[in-house]
């Protein structure tokens, strides 16, 4: 197997860390029969590709083998803000028939941690998802023992239906909407195109949540360069870090 160094961003917030280990126990107390997550968004900007790698490594730190695939074959930014320098393999390489699905599984230098890049930049990646590689890689990864959870970073479904073609071979979904900015109107839409697909829909992840001047919260959020990321949430509310609030609803 190959190897790749994996350079972290820095320590989060402890408040942060708090609530993705919250995520995580929530997950884990989904039952037994979920392995493989998608984690995807309503939009660009949300913060979704920072919560899935956070969940992936709270998950290795807590001594379960995670598989993170880098399915964001959009937009991938994976590779400059991890500062990987060494060339890879990547997701759409192995979709396309140019690489073998076994080259492209990468050990890292984060105990318990695995990684599928997401490669080279392509036109047609709802294509990629539904060809039969991609049905092969998915089921080649699923039978392995050697991971406990396959975490699945995606484009943002309300922008493109990646997720939801690629929900076929996930056991739940969760979806990152960012606080005062996310609309009804574009969750719901991104509600209904997860039921169509039938896959459980495991509620919603609420980011980069304003905490209030003065509060006992207010140091809770995880600065990454200028980006500040909140907490998880269930049915659309904070999960006891900051405002219960629901999302705004969309301005006309």
């Amino acid at each position: 197997m190959n190897r790749t160094e994996i350079t972290l961003p820095g320590k989060p917030d402890y408040k942060y860390n708090e609530a993705i280990k919250t995520l995580r126990t929530n997950i884990q107390f989904s039952g037994s029969s979920l392995k493989t997550i998608i984690i995807t968004s309503t939009a660009p900007d949300e913060g979704k590709s920072i919560i899935s790698w956070d969940l992936a490594f709270s998950f290795a730190e807590a001594g379960k083998k995670i598989l993170f695939i880098d399915a964001d074959l959009r937009k991938s930014v994976f590779l400059k803000r991890h500062n990987i320098r060494t060339k890879v393999t990547g997701l759409s390489e192995m979709l396309s028939g140019q690489a073998r699905l076994q080259d492209g599984i990468y050990e890292t230098n984060i105990p318990n941690l695995f990684m599928i890049y997401a490669g080279p930049f392509t036109p047609n990646p709802t294509e990629l998802f539904e060809d039969r590689n991609c049905d092969e890689l998915f089921r080649m990864v699923q039978e392995d023992s050697t991971y406990d959870y396959i975490i699945v970073d995606t484009a943002p479904l309300g922008t493109v239906i990646d997720a939801a073609v690629l929900a076929r071979h996930a056991d739940g979904i969760a979806v990152v909407v960012e606080s005062e900015v996310t609309s009804r109107r574009l969750l719901s839409k991104v509600n209904q195109q997860i039921e169509k697909t039938g896959v459980r829909n495991l509620g919603v992840i609420l980011n980069k949540v304003r905490m209030s001047k003065g509060s006992y919260y207010n140091s809770y959020y995880y600065h990454y360069g200028r980006k500040k990321y909140g907490s998880y949430s269930d049915d659309y509310y904070s999960y006891g870090y900051g405002r219960k609030e629901p999302a705004k609803d969309e301005k006309k």
